[in-house]
């Protein structure tokens, strides 16, 4: 199963090593990311294999909040069909 994050906020230092420790953690797979900074804003997406994590997708999902939160960013996760499906024309 693939998964698409992202990532947005206030830009500091350390988002994205904290964001891929909590993946890394699960034994989540980055597949693909894409970063910029707008002004001072942060923003990330990421495609990831969770194949073989360790936890379950609502887990994961707790485990980015809260680190998210920490950071004072917003992380978000939806399984792949579903962005997809929420962004076709």
């Amino acid at each position: 199963m693939k998964a698409i994050i992202t990532v947005i906020g206030q830009d500091r230092t350390g988002i994205i090593a904290r964001v891929s420790t909590v993946l890394a953690e699960a034994d989540a797979n980055i597949l693909d990311i894409s970063q910029t900074i707008l002004q001072e804003y942060f923003t990330m997406m990421m495609l990831v294999d969770l194949a073989d994590i360790k936890l379950s997708l609502d887990e994961l999902r707790d485990s980015l909040t809260l680190e998210g939160e920490s950071l004072g960013v917003s992380i978000k996760i939806q399984h792949e069909d579903i962005f997809k499906s929420m962004h076709r024309i």
